[in-house]
């Protein structure tokens, strides 16, 4: 199986830093931003853009953890039992621009799955979706407004992001997947 390094840790801390400025120029700082991260690797990177934004504006902005487990629409069928974990937004998301943040936009179900958690929890005043990586293949329609980094990626292929909070190093990887495996939706 082949695997190449499409990002290292240096590459990643300045992604993680670029991003963090773009949210902050797109919105005019950080007043009424929160950043909400999907479990497990969004929660991670969302914990990074805010620190990163505290850095730059002096001010902490509110973060939040979204588990979209029951708003998967491919459960169905499955014998296990989902692994539930718990949403922790301990703010009212209602009037907020919320930054939402996932690793990978891939066909675009895992999102739709947070927007809907996230607005069963308020109304916020304006939604954002910044991915680390988007690499296409799109079955609904939705798009980032914050990607940092667009990976072209064919059906064969996956992308594995690793984080020092879950793994040993900060990288993003993309894999051919074998051919008698199924590739994984992210």
């Amino acid at each position: 199986m082949k695997k190449t390094k499409i990002i290292d840790a240096d590459s990643f801390r300045r992604t993680v830093n670029r991003l963090a400025h773009e949210v902050l120029e797109r919105n005019k700082g950080a007043e009424d931003v929160a950043i909400v991260g999907i479990r497990t690797r969004g929660e991670f990177l969302a914990r990074r853009l805010a620190s990163k934004i505290e850095e730059i504006e002096g001010k902490s902005v509110q973060v939040g953890i979204l588990d979209i487990t029951l708003y998967r629409d491919d459960l169905r069928g499955r014998l296990d039992q989902p692994q539930l974990k718990s949403t922790e937004i301990l703010f009212d998301v209602t009037g907020k621009i919320i930054v939402l943040v996932d690793d990978v936009l891939f066909t675009g179900r895992t999102i739709r799955a947070a927007l809907n958690a996230l607005t069963d929890l308020g109304r916020p005043a304006l939604i954002e979706l910044l991915v680390l990586v988007d690499r296409g293949h799109r079955e609904l329609p939705i798009k980032a407004d914050f990607i940092g980094k667009s990976v072209p990626t064919s059906s064969d292929q996956k992308i594995q992001v690793l984080m020092t909070e879950a793994d040993r190093e900060d990288a993003v990887y993309v894999e051919d997947v074998p051919e008698d495996g199924k590739e994984m939706t992210q």
